[in-house]
């Protein structure tokens, strides 16, 4: 396991043992099960190799200890002052959208300005759980009201597939793999499109609200705030995703305003 964690990372063995303090040898017997490393050793090179907190645990066990981290339901009292400061943050968007979304792209939290984006969505992609990645890209989804699928679908596959690559996560890799087929049952051919025709500073979201006549075009774009120092694997996981109005006219269909 610390082999292909290593690997993955690109570092060599003298790199990694000069980072934490042994030497090249010993982290060789580490690697190959002739040396049972001391757990202080494991969360060294875990930390230095950048593994998530999950995978840690995953790593001490098969060094033959006890994990280290927890994993706290998001509902549980010991969370309380979490849960009202995701709550308060959401809540401040208003009326933009904002999601709080788990390592699975599972949403746990939305405020009013998300809801706006489900409309017409098929009841059976509601959850719950409501996975972001199925309800986006699924033809009964989000995306026949998507303007620029292409390009978007391929900025929310890119996430996916490095999140895949850091994590090495089965269930990450088999959501990549479903939603990865959605463009073929749309009737569609090919892969979607690797970059916009025209280079921008920013990928936005423009999706078609209303029908017919009264149809209008928003344009967004999100930031992501993660917990800074988290060392529970419930917050470690964690993400808020807040979109922004692109454009003046995105913020005055929701009711707000672009700053100067």
């Amino acid at each position: 396991m610390l082999r292909d964690w290593r690997q993955d990372r690109r570092r060599s063995q003298m790199d990694l043992s000069i980072d934490v303090g042994v030497s090249t040898r010993h982290l060789s017997f580490v690697e190959t099960g002739k040396s049972r490393p001391s757990p202080e050793l494991v969360l060294a090179l875990a930390e230095h190799l950048d593994v998530p907190l999950r995978e840690r645990n995953a790593l001490l066990l098969a060094a033959g200890y006890a994990p280290r981290y927890r994993a706290t339901p998001l509902d549980d009292s010991a969370l309380a002052n979490v849960r009202l400061a995701l709550g308060e943050l959401i809540r401040a968007h208003d009326p933009y959208p904002a999601i709080v979304v788990d390592r699975g792209w599972n949403a746990v939290l939305a405020n009013n300005g998300a809801q706006g984006f489900l409309a017409g969505v098929a009841e059976e992609l509601l959850g719950p759980p409501l996975n972001i990645y199925r309800v986006t890209l699924h033809p009964d989804g989000m995306a026949s009201r998507i303007e620029n699928l292409d390009e978007w679908a391929h900025h929310l596959l890119s996430t996916l597939a490095r999140q895949v690559a850091v994590t090495r996560d089965a269930s990450l890799q088999s959501l990549l793999a479903e939603v990865s087929c959605y463009r073929s049952l749309a009737g569609l051919d090919g892969a979607w499109r690797t970059r916009s025709d025209t280079p921008a500073v920013i990928v936005p979201l423009r999706l078609r609200v209303g029908d017919g006549d009264d149809a209008m075009v928003q344009s967004w774009f999100s930031t992501n705030t993660s917990f800074g120092t988290p060392v529970d694997i419930t917050l470690d996981e964690l993400h808020v995703e807040l979109f922004h109005p692109a454009d003046e006219a995105t913020a005055a269909i929701v009711g707000g305003h672009l700053g100067s």
